[in-house]
Formats: C-alpha cells, structure tokens, sequence
C-alpha cells in the first residue's frame, strides 16, 4: 500500500519501479491504481511479486477506513523532501496503518532526493524519530534508490511471512 500526500510522488515512483519512466505530466491517482512488480528471486531470496496499491492522496485519515487497506502486507509511507509539511503527514499515516493492521511492515520513503541537499534530506529524516522504521531517500525523477525500496519492502514481508 502506497500511502502519502497528494503530489508526494507515490505514482512516479511506482510508475518509475514498474515502467521504469518518470513523466512530469502530472495527473492525480483517483481512488487507486494498482501496479505488479515481479522481484526475481536473487534480489528477494525468492521469486516474488509486489502488488502496489497507489492510493489517492486526498484520502487522508480515511483511506483506513476502506476495505482493500485490510488486505495490505505493508505500507510504504511516502513523503516529498521539498515539501516539509508532508514528513508530519508520514508520521500520522504511519501511526494509523499501525494502528489498524499491528505489526504489518511500514517503510518510509523520502522522494525527490534531487531537489534538495544531503543535510537538508538528513534533517527530515530525523524528523521521522526513527521508531524502527527504515527510511530511504530516493529520487523517481532519476530511479535513484526506486527499486531498492521496494525490494527492501518485499523481503520484509517476506520475512514476516505476510
């Protein structure tokens, strides 16, 4: 489950894992979108397949009161690094997937690495207060880090035997 903001950038970035493209047509999810992303087993440990469900980022709060969330194995919380006010939105999204589906793996994705500096990307990501949630900095523009966040999703799910 792709969680975040509008305009954080959970489409380009799934578009970017799957397609491997990045478009600046930018048109926003309505309702969800779903995507496969086939892992070969040298990347997961085993041949897997990611079902990526983006989700519109006008549902806020409420997207955990839909049926499809009680079926996600993990949420990938995404915010936009040039928008600082979405790093708190990540954190309360993060606490309401947890809240609602107990011990399923979150990851934080910190996007669009390219239009900010090193010091700046490591602040908000301690604003994130850790609490054992991985974070990853990338970048859908360029790929930087885009596959290497979801395959770090897919072995954790993996491992958790979700």
């Amino acid at each position: 489950m792709l969680l975040g903001e509008i305009g954080v950038g959970k489409s380009s970035l799934a578009r970017r894992l799957v397609f491997d493209r990045f478009t600046r047509d930018y048109k926003p999810t309505i309702g969800v979108e779903v995507y496969r992303y086939d892992i070969p087993a040298e990347q997961a440990g085993v041949a897997t397949s990611l079902i990526l469900w983006d989700t519109d980022g006008n549902f806020g709060d409420a997207i955990f009161r839909h049926v499809y969330l009680k079926q996600a194995a993990a949420a990938v919380v995404v915010g936009d690094q040039s928008r600082p006010e979405t790093i708190d939105s990540m954190v309360r999204l993060a606490k309401g997937f947890a809240e609602v589906l107990p011990g399923r793996f979150i990851h934080f994705i910190l996007n669009k690495s390219d239009l900010i500096g090193a010091a700046e990307s490591e602040a908000l990501e301690q604003r994130l207060g850790g609490g054992g949630i991985p974070v990853t900095r990338t970048s859908a523009l360029s790929g930087m880090q885009v596959a290497q966040a979801f395959i770090t999703t897919a072995q954790a799910i993996l491992r958790r035997g979700s």
